[in-house]
């Protein structure tokens, strides 16, 4: 499986960006997708995920403000991000499992990520 992350840029703060994940390989529709983001030096933090029967979840401090989506194209993962502060700025990455986690908020449960797209708000 391999994920292609994009969408990423230079935007002020107030602004939106769509970020994007393209799957490749063995996937399905019963993978649990997710979005996490890194800041220089700090942890890897979760964003937003989304289940095989939609349902999703967010972290708090973008709840009202992202919203994570299956994309048109089916292989497709979308995370529209609407408002952007500075403090949003961070390397995004999305992610993939074959199912769904109870501790669907940590990084490492997951066995798939992309590369990585930054995304860099100014004030």
């Amino acid at each position: 499986v391999q994920l292609q992350a994009s969408g990423g840029g230079l935007v002020q703060a107030g602004a939106s960006l769509t970020l994007s994940c393209t799957t490749s390989g063995r996937t399905s529709s019963s993978y649990a997708m997710a979005w996490f983001r890194q800041a220089p030096g700090k942890e890897r933090e979760f964003v937003a995920a989304r289940r095989e029967n939609n349902i999703k979840y967010y972290a708090d401090s973008v709840k009202g403000r992202f919203t994570i989506s299956r994309a048109s194209a089916k292989n497709t993962l979308a995370l529209q991000m609407n408002n952007l502060k500075p403090e949003d700025t961070a390397v995004y990455y999305c992610a993939a499992r074959p199912n769904w986690h109870v501790n669907y908020d940590r990084a490492l449960v997951y066995d798939y990520w992309g590369q990585g797209t930054q995304v860099t708000v100014s004030s």
